[in-house]
This record gives structure tokens, sequence and C-alpha cells, in this order.
């Protein structure tokens, strides 16, 4: 079903907003240590059902971001200095919200030296020291694909290491901005290396114009890349301003890309019109 054939979102992808004191008490802790979340800056269509589980993806390293790609609703610009205490800051919140299961994010940092790697170490570090039962992982920008960078996150050993390929080869230059499809597949290799005991993960997002045949080869190639897990979600526009929505995918065929991500031979693959990458995250490490 494409754009042009409906204006209005298809019954599949209407999502009840869930509020209460849940959603409220979890936002007064994120402020109360200057903390933000990928799910309200991207303007994520689960946030209401993940903070009323009492969980989120911490987005460490600021609001603003070094590159700015078309689908995504995070400012872009001159960011400000990283904190050196939001580690310890992101531990205490972890430790409120009783999480069993962390999932870290970042704005790109295109502008630090190490784009924030050691940052992102000393955050794994701080949540193991104070939540030492928690599982943590890791969703990074691409670091330029510096093999020193990716290391030093692998170093601090999280539990899964994420970094999305986004979209397919042939949509790359037009979604991401600044990104390398095959530089991204790189990252995953570098990181399989450098983690052997730990799981890497990927995802991507349908409905931007790729065909079936190209996720199929997408998939094929993070397989061979060392990715263990796999999403795809439905892409929606978070802003008027961006990208717009080419196709919006019918459930059944997510479910024809599950069943070939496991054929492939993913460990855990999760598709449909509402997954994200760190959407239900903790379900692959209980």
């Amino acid at each position: 079903m494409s754009v042009a054939d409906s204006k209005r979102l298809p019954s599949w992808l209407k999502k009840s907003v869930l509020s209460g004191e849940g959603v409220h008490s979890l936002k007064t802790g994120l402020r109360k240590y200057g903390l933000c979340t990928v799910c309200e800056e991207a303007r994520c269509p689960n946030i209401g059902e993940c903070f009323k589980r009492g969980t989120a993806t911490m987005m460490i390293m600021g609001r603003v971001c070094t590159r700015s790609c078309g689908f995504c609703n995070v400012s872009s610009g001159v960011p400000d200095p990283v904190e050196a205490d939001e580690p310890a800051r992101v531990a205490l919140q972890i430790r409120e919200m009783g999480l069993s299961h962390a999932v870290i994010t970042s704005v790109t940092r295109d502008d630090l030296i190490d784009g924030g790697a050691s940052h992102f170490a000393e955050t794994i570090r701080a949540i193991r020291r104070l939540n030492p039962e928690t599982t943590i992982e890791v969703l990074t920008p691409d670091f330029n694909c510096n093999v020193w960078d990716i290391e030093t996150v692998c170093a601090a050993m999280p539990n899964i290491f994420n970094h999305n390929l986004e979209t397919v080869e042939r949509l790359t230059p037009y979604i991401r901005s600044r990104a390398q499809y095959h530089r991204s597949l790189e990252v995953l290799r570098i990181a399989k290396k450098a983690l052997p005991s730990g799981l890497i993960k990927s995802g991507l997002m349908a409905g931007l114009g790729e065909t079936p045949e190209e996720i199929s080869v997408t998939l094929s190639e993070m397989k061979n890349a060392g990715c263990d897990i796999v999403t795809i979600g439905q892409y929606l526009m978070p802003s008027k301003d961006a990208l717009p929505v080419a196709e919006y995918v019918y459930p059944e065929t997510f479910r024809e890309y599950e069943k070939l991500g496991l054929k492939l031979g993913f460990k855990y693959v999760f598709c449909g019109p509402f997954v994200r990458s760190s959407y239900m995250a903790d379900k692959v490490l209980l």
C-alpha cells in the first residue's frame, strides 16, 4: 500500500496512546537526573507502552547529533560538551527503575576524537557497578568504523552490541547522513570479533522504497557480518519535515521477513509494524 493509496494510517498501524502514573513517574525520574531518552527525542510510537512497563532507552551525550538523517527526529547541529558525571546518573536512574535489561544509545558525535566510545564504555561500567545483575545493550553510531573505538566499547563487555544498518544499500545515501552501507557492515564484523561472548544486533526500517529482494540481500549480508539478532519495523514519519513514507508494509510481509531471517540462521528475529531496534529488547535475554 503506497502513500498515494491512502492518506490515513492503515488499521494495523493505529495504536492507543498510553498514559498514567507509571509514565508520569518515569518522566519525573528522567528529569531529576537530567537524562533524556531516544523514545522521546525520536517520537517513538511505542513510548507509552514502554514507559508503562517501566522501560526506556537512555540517550547519552546530549540531544544534538552531528549528523542529519532524513528519517530521524533528533536535532542536528553543534552538540554541547559531554558531561563527565552522566554515566553515574544513568546508573542511578536504572537502579531506580529496577531494570533487568538496560538499553543505552547516543547521538552521533563526530566532533569527539573517539566518537564518544570511551563515554559509552564508562556508562557500561557505571551501570555494572551499581546494578550488577542488569544486562546491558548498547546501540551505537558507526564511529566512522574506527576499530579502536569499537573495541573500546566492546572491552566494557555489553551483553548486546547493536548498530543499525537502517536501510538497504541502494537507499543508504538518501536515508542516512554521512553513513555508508558497507562501513556499517564492517562495524558489525569488528564488534563480533571484539565481543565473542556477546550478541551482535542490527535493524532495518521497511517502507522507505526498498524491495523484498533488497531486504533479502541485506539480511544475508548482515548474517555474514556476524549479526545474531535482527529487527525490522515500519518507518513512520516522526515529523512533517522527515522523509515521506513510500509504503505501508502489510503485516504478512513482516511475517515473511521473519521466516527468512530464521531460515538464514539468525538467533533472534523481530519483525512487525511497530518493531523498533530496542522495543522489547529484554526478551532476548530472558
